[in-house]
């Protein structure tokens, strides 16, 4: 078995115009003084972290990781979740997803989606020169508005929507095989990719190709009420990577995994910081060792109550204390009494 690494956070839910928040090296000190390790860089903040630089010159990549050594963090993944959502986009999020793009593409779907395609592709290509071989991000979504049954769907259409879906990312994971580094979807409510049934239709979709992994989330799974200790058992072969966060689910007499229209704070499903919701870290931490997961467990922190600097000086501590240092050994293996075989035939009854 292996123990995972130190705690980690992702840093794009804090990041900012004011120190400490505006600059990598302010960041990653940060990070280190609130217990962290390491951190997850979110390529779509320029403040932090110049993408196409990165993937241009190993020099910059040097830097970068010298200003977190300095610190005393390890950058654990790039993620391109702002880009990778623009991968596909359906037309009635066409206003609303704009703003994740540069201005000059603002406005024509095409040039925003090839923009987008070359952002994920630079991303493997800076990873690679980072020494990282795991990234983080969405699959963008072509049949989401469709994602309730009704008004019926027409035959055919959500086998088209992964079909296109499929014939847009596959060139983009070869370029991530060619550079060694697993793409690992976060499958969360927007995308296409939101649970394990289709996360398996987006496999099919791209070839079962070995660099589409999986970045498991179990906030996401807990307000959809499915089963994320279950996930772990039927994925853990495709799951690279791991955000930590929470959330709490309590239906009323008036909404329930809709939650209607309400803001935030008023809906019955929203996320929490760590260890104030319902999610089962101790049951997830322990399946993750049970299959060998060595990799870094990542502070996501999103909550509606919470001040985030409250969340994230308790949240190194709240992961820590989850990561199991596995045994070496079995636990009663004081009482072995070694192997023989003709002993192991006689209790057996096998020579009678």
């Amino acid at each position: 078995m292996k123990t995972m690494k130190g705690p980690a956070i992702f840093l794009a839910q804090f990041a900012g115009a004011e120190p400490p928040y505006d600059t990598l090296a302010n960041m990653a000190a940060w990070a280190a003084g609130h217990g962290f390790e390491g951190i997850q860089i979110p390529a779509f903040v320029p403040s932090l972290f110049d993408l196409e630089k990165a993937a241009e010159s190993r020099g910059y990549c040097d830097e970068v990781k010298g200003v977190c050594a300095e610190a005393g963090v390890e950058i654990t993944e790039l993620s391109t979740h702002a880009q990778g959502q623009l991968v596909a986009v359906h037309p009635a999020y066409d206003l609303l997803f704009d703003g994740f793009a540069p201005k000059e593409v603002q406005g024509d779907p095409k040039a925003r989606q090839e923009w987008a395609v070359g952002q994920v592709k630079l991303a493997a290509t800076a990873s690679r020169n980072l020494g990282l071989d795991r990234h983080v991000g969405f699959t963008g979504a072509l049949a989401w508005p469709y994602v309730y049954p009704w008004p019926q769907r027409p035959a055919g259409m959500i086998e088209e929507a992964f079909a296109e879906l499929g014939r847009r990312w596959k060139p983009i994971l070869n370029h991530f095989e060619d550079c060694g580094v697993s793409y690992g979807f976060e499958l969360h409510p927007g995308e296409d990719t939101f649970d394990g049934t289709t996360f398996e239709m987006f496999l099919d979709a791209v070839g079962k190709h070995p660099r589409a992994t999986i970045n498991y989330d179990p906030s996401h799974f807990l307000l959809q009420g499915l089963d994320y200790l279950a996930f772990i058992d039927d994925y853990h072969e495709r799951i690279t990577s791991f955000h930590v966060k929470d959330a709490e689910f309590n239906p009323t007499g008036k909404q329930g995994v809709y939650s209607g229209f309400a803001p935030w704070i008023d809906r019955a499903g929203r996320f929490r910081s760590l260890g104030d919701g319902q999610v089962d870290f101790g049951a997830i931490f322990s399946r993750l060792a049970r299959y060998d997961y060595d990799h870094w467990p990542v502070l996501e922190w999103e909550c509606a109550l919470k001040h985030p600097e409250a969340g994230a000086a308790e949240g190194a501590d709240f992961i820590a204390a989850h990561v199991i240092r596995v045994t070496e050994r079995a636990f009663d293996d004081f009482a072995a009494s070694g192997k023989d075989e003709a002993l192991n035939r006689r209790t057996l009854g096998l020579d009678r």
